[in-house]
Protein backbone atom coordinates (compact mmCIF):
# COMPACT_ATOMS: atom_id res chain seq x y z
CA UNK A 1 0.00 0.00 0.00
CA UNK A 2 2.78 2.13 0.79
CA UNK A 3 4.32 1.72 -2.80
CA UNK A 4 0.76 2.65 -4.37
CA UNK A 5 0.59 6.00 -2.39
CA UNK A 6 4.34 7.15 -4.14
CA UNK A 7 2.65 6.98 -7.01
CA UNK A 8 2.00 9.97 -8.27
CA UNK A 9 -0.95 8.72 -10.86
CA UNK A 10 -2.48 6.58 -8.11
CA UNK A 11 -2.61 10.13 -5.91
CA UNK A 12 -4.22 12.20 -8.78
CA UNK A 13 -6.87 9.53 -9.17
CA UNK A 14 -7.61 9.29 -5.44
CA UNK A 15 -7.49 13.65 -5.49
CA UNK A 16 -10.13 13.77 -8.39
CA UNK A 17 -12.27 11.20 -7.16
CA UNK A 18 -12.48 12.15 -4.22
CA UNK A 19 -13.48 15.76 -5.05
CA UNK A 20 -16.51 14.33 -7.53
CA UNK A 21 -17.41 11.57 -4.63
CA UNK A 22 -17.88 14.75 -2.21
CA UNK A 23 -19.46 16.86 -5.43
CA UNK A 24 -21.79 13.97 -5.35
CA UNK A 25 -22.56 13.41 -1.67
CA UNK A 26 -23.25 17.15 -1.27
CA UNK A 27 -26.57 17.15 -3.84
CA UNK A 28 -28.19 15.47 -1.04
CA UNK A 29 -28.19 18.60 0.75
CA UNK A 30 -28.61 20.65 -2.07
CA UNK A 31 -32.12 18.21 -2.71
CA UNK A 32 -32.91 19.12 1.20
CA UNK A 33 -32.32 23.34 0.37
CA UNK A 34 -34.59 22.81 -2.12
CA UNK A 35 -37.18 20.88 -0.43
CA UNK A 36 -37.20 22.83 2.32
CA UNK A 37 -36.86 26.98 0.80
CA UNK A 38 -39.66 25.14 -2.04
CA UNK A 39 -42.28 23.41 0.65
CA UNK A 40 -42.06 19.87 -1.50
CA UNK A 41 -41.85 17.34 1.14
CA UNK A 42 -41.99 13.89 -0.06
CA UNK A 43 -43.10 11.65 3.02
CA UNK A 44 -45.94 11.94 5.80
CA UNK A 45 -43.45 11.64 8.79
CA UNK A 46 -41.50 15.24 7.06
CA UNK A 47 -44.67 17.48 7.71
CA UNK A 48 -46.30 15.05 10.43
CA UNK A 49 -46.57 17.96 13.30
CA UNK A 50 -47.81 20.43 10.91
CA UNK A 51 -51.85 21.07 10.91
CA UNK A 52 -53.56 18.59 8.26
CA UNK A 53 -54.41 21.15 5.58
CA UNK A 54 -50.84 22.29 5.31
CA UNK A 55 -49.83 18.54 4.91
CA UNK A 56 -51.64 18.16 2.22
CA UNK A 57 -49.93 21.29 0.29
CA UNK A 58 -46.45 20.16 1.84
CA UNK A 59 -46.76 16.63 0.33
CA UNK A 60 -46.10 17.77 -3.35
CA UNK A 61 -43.29 17.53 -6.06
CA UNK A 62 -41.56 20.84 -7.20
CA UNK A 63 -39.49 21.58 -10.24
CA UNK A 64 -36.50 22.49 -8.28
CA UNK A 65 -36.68 19.75 -6.03
CA UNK A 66 -36.72 17.03 -8.60
CA UNK A 67 -34.11 18.87 -10.89
CA UNK A 68 -31.58 18.55 -8.10
CA UNK A 69 -32.73 15.18 -7.48
CA UNK A 70 -32.63 14.01 -11.21
CA UNK A 71 -29.18 15.73 -11.25
CA UNK A 72 -27.69 13.83 -8.21
CA UNK A 73 -29.27 10.51 -9.92
CA UNK A 74 -26.96 11.52 -12.96
CA UNK A 75 -24.23 11.84 -11.00
CA UNK A 76 -24.63 8.30 -9.66
CA UNK A 77 -24.73 7.27 -12.71
CA UNK A 78 -21.74 8.82 -13.66
CA UNK A 79 -19.52 9.17 -11.13
CA UNK A 80 -19.65 5.15 -9.66
CA UNK A 81 -18.22 3.74 -13.32
CA UNK A 82 -15.55 6.81 -13.20
CA UNK A 83 -14.08 6.07 -9.74
CA UNK A 84 -14.24 2.55 -10.60
CA UNK A 85 -12.69 2.40 -13.97
CA UNK A 86 -10.23 5.27 -13.05
CA UNK A 87 -8.81 2.91 -10.55
CA UNK A 88 -8.60 0.10 -12.69
CA UNK A 89 -6.87 3.39 -15.11
CA UNK A 90 -4.48 4.35 -12.93
CA UNK A 91 -3.49 0.73 -12.14
CA UNK A 92 -2.13 0.32 -15.76
CA UNK A 93 0.60 2.87 -15.36
CA UNK A 94 -0.39 5.93 -17.65
CA UNK A 95 1.45 8.39 -18.06
CA UNK A 96 0.60 10.83 -15.33
CA UNK A 97 -0.08 14.34 -17.99
CA UNK A 98 -2.72 11.77 -19.55
CA UNK A 99 -4.24 10.44 -16.49
CA UNK A 100 -4.40 14.09 -15.32
CA UNK A 101 -6.08 15.25 -18.45
CA UNK A 102 -8.53 12.11 -18.10
CA UNK A 103 -9.06 12.87 -14.40
CA UNK A 104 -9.64 17.22 -14.91
CA UNK A 105 -11.72 16.62 -17.95
CA UNK A 106 -14.10 14.27 -15.81
CA UNK A 107 -14.07 16.76 -12.78
CA UNK A 108 -14.22 19.59 -14.85
CA UNK A 109 -17.61 17.97 -16.93
CA UNK A 110 -19.53 17.13 -13.57
CA UNK A 111 -19.21 20.66 -11.92
CA UNK A 112 -20.48 22.00 -14.97
CA UNK A 113 -22.88 19.78 -15.54
CA UNK A 114 -24.31 19.78 -12.52
CA UNK A 115 -24.00 24.01 -12.31
CA UNK A 116 -26.09 23.74 -15.84
CA UNK A 117 -28.21 21.43 -14.38
CA UNK A 118 -29.23 23.08 -10.65
CA UNK A 119 -28.89 26.79 -13.11
CA UNK A 120 -30.87 25.77 -16.01
CA UNK A 121 -28.79 26.79 -18.20
CA UNK A 122 -29.83 26.10 -21.69
CA UNK A 123 -28.91 22.64 -23.84
CA UNK A 124 -26.93 21.45 -25.05
CA UNK A 125 -24.95 22.64 -22.12
CA UNK A 126 -25.49 19.95 -19.73
CA UNK A 127 -25.89 17.56 -22.73
CA UNK A 128 -21.74 18.27 -23.82
CA UNK A 129 -20.97 17.77 -20.05
CA UNK A 130 -22.26 15.02 -19.82
CA UNK A 131 -21.01 13.62 -23.18
CA UNK A 132 -17.29 14.60 -22.21
CA UNK A 133 -17.66 12.67 -18.83
CA UNK A 134 -18.71 9.37 -20.73
CA UNK A 135 -16.11 9.89 -23.07
CA UNK A 136 -13.33 10.25 -20.78
CA UNK A 137 -14.97 6.98 -19.21
CA UNK A 138 -14.77 5.24 -21.75
CA UNK A 139 -11.27 6.24 -22.93
CA UNK A 140 -9.87 4.81 -19.91
CA UNK A 141 -12.05 2.12 -19.78
CA UNK A 142 -10.58 1.18 -23.83
CA UNK A 143 -7.30 2.21 -22.26
CA UNK A 144 -7.60 -0.47 -19.18
CA UNK A 145 -9.01 -3.58 -21.78
CA UNK A 146 -6.12 -2.88 -24.34
CA UNK A 147 -3.53 -2.60 -21.75
CA UNK A 148 -4.62 -6.19 -19.92
CA UNK A 149 -7.27 -7.66 -22.02
CA UNK A 150 -7.21 -11.69 -21.55
CA UNK A 151 -10.14 -14.06 -21.87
Amino acid sequence: MENLMENEVFRAFTTYAVIVIVKMMLMGPVTAYFRFTRGSFANEEDVARKPVEERKKLLVTHPDVERARRCHQNDLENIIPFVGIGLLYALTGPELATALLHYRLFVGARIFHTIAYITVLPQPSRAFSWILGMLVTLSMAYRVLDKIFLL
